[in-house]
């Protein structure tokens, strides 16, 4: 990407969106388009079609999605995958329309197998069966991999695939129904504390392990996946660090300074037992995370306590 490339970011006002609207323009990226959801629908083909015959972007980053964490997952699939399917399908085929040099798609790390062996290569997406409670926006965004996949062959196209993940960071989404666990438990232990509560309950058996990896991570690793990363297969991005939620609760507990007890409701789904994906593939070309997760929270919770949340 040139300095004066038209950009546009999908999901614009979003915690990634922003975050790599950010680092683009810090980095002196003058020419960046985008719209939020209430301006520009991008399950409307129609409106996906205008907007790209009007703006002509050079670049296209998706970072646009239905999100969520077990709960909304679980309760609302067909809004997850009707979502997700029409927003990606509408904004890869107007990129190819509108020939865009380039383009990168962020999947998820939920488009693995749940009991994929660890740590989480790319070759093993279509290896085993989903986790049922995110199957409906694991297979939305597995057709999305395979879009690009088969417009790179069919219309030879340079369209790039990246698994983040699991996301949290400035902006994020702190919803009590359909927030991810890191800014759900976040929001928990601020509200314990502000109320002088005397524990904090937790769902699942606090067993699971995760990777976490802080969002401005993600969006320099996007753009340097734009000027640095060519290929049909997908690749992962990850901190390479992976902890348990109990070990996650107490980080956040300490970063908060909250006093009290932590109580695991073992009744709750745990989700996927361990997610840590494979990031060789990602370090050979030159890109590693930076930001310690102890020091992310403690970013993340300054940026909560400004108000800068959704909520």
């Amino acid at each position: 990407m040139e300095k004066n490339s038209k950009i546009y970011v999908a999901g614009f006002y979003g915690m990634v969106g922003s975050s790599i609207v950010r680092t683009l323009k810090e980095r002196g990226f003058e020419h960046i388009v985008g719209h939020s959801s209430g301006e520009l629908d991008l399950t409307r083909q129609s409106d996906v079609e205008n907007f790209f015959k009007l703006e002509k972007p050079e670049y296209v980053f998706i970072t646009a999605a239905k999100v969520g964490g077990i709960y909304a997952n679980d309760t609302y699939p067909a809004e997850f995958i009707y979502n997700n399917l029409q927003i990606q399908n509408n904004l890869i085929h107007s990129s190819y329309v509108h020939r865009v040099k380039k383009l990168l798609f962020l999947g998820s790390s939920c488009i693995y197998p749940k009991f994929a062996t660890q740590p989480i290569k790319e070759e093993y997406l279509l290896e085993g069966k989903l986790e049922p409670t995110n199957e409906a926006y694991a297979i939305a965004k597995i057709a999305g991999v395979k879009m690009c996949e088969y417009y790179n062959k069919q219309h030879h196209t340079n369209f790039i695939s990246a698994m983040p993940t699991n996301l949290y960071g400035l902006g994020d989404n702190y919803n009590a129904m359909n927030s991810h666990v890191l800014p759900a438990l976040l929001r928990r232990f601020h509200e314990a504390k502000i109320s002088n509560a005397k524990n904090v309950i937790i769902w699942g058996t606090g067993k699971p392990l995760r990777e976490f990896l802080f969002v401005d991570d993600l969006a320099d690793a996007c753009i340097y996946l734009m000027n640095n990363y060519q290929s049909n297969d997908t690749i992962n991005v990850g901190s390479g660090q992976e902890i348990s939620i109990l070990e996650l609760a107490n980080t956040i507990k300490e970063v908060i300074g909250f006093n009290g007890d932590l109580i695991f409701d073992s009744s709750k789904p745990d989700g996927t037992p361990r997610k840590l994906l494979d990031t060789e593939k990602l370090k050979s070309i030159g890109w590693v995370a930076k930001t310690t997760l102890k020091n992310g929270i403690k970013t993340s919770y300054e940026d909560f306590l400004k108000g800068n949340v959704r909520l």
